[in-house]
């Protein structure tokens, strides 16, 4: 019986599927950090753990979603646009109109990427309004 098993793994080769070259993280990154590709290393890696991996060119410039460790592959799940705008955040509310502008001063009630919504309160009138992240500390309405 033992020699028919080490029969049989002779013909079928190893169990193990091969390593793939991956890159993977060379050192831990915390949450909210922006990735470079100075941060990636490649290691070899199952195919299963590899697979979904984000190579080191997309990842630039990406900021982190949660902490990454260090030796693991980074998944497009794991990282996402830059935020510009961070919750709780002073921020300037623009309505610009033609040559028209007007400003007022907010706080920002989510986090955002530059031309995503974000809902802010606008401190002088308490009301809630529906903007867009335009630059670092400003938001946009759009005219209607």
């Amino acid at each position: 019986m033992t020699m028919i098993a080490l029969a049989l793994l002779a013909v079928a080769g190893p169990l193990a599927p091969a390593a793939t070259d991956t890159p993977v993280l060379a050192r831990t990154v915390e949450k909210g950090e922006t990735l470079s590709a100075s941060d990636f290393t490649s290691a070899a890696l199952p195919p299963a753990v590899a697979r979904g991996a984000t190579r080191p060119g997309d990842a630039e410039g990406q900021e982190a979603t949660r902490r990454l460790a260090a030796g693991s592959p980074v998944r497009a799940s794991d990282i996402a646009a830059p935020r510009i705008i961070r919750r709780g955040e002073a921020v300037v509310i623009a309505l610009v109109s033609g040559g028209l502008r007007i400003t007022a001063t907010g706080r920002a009630l989510a986090d955002a990427g530059k031309g995503e919504p974000v809902r802010v309160l606008n401190l002088d009138t308490n009301r809630t309004l529906n903007a867009v992240a335009d630059t670092p500390g400003q938001v946009r309405l759009v005219a209607p």
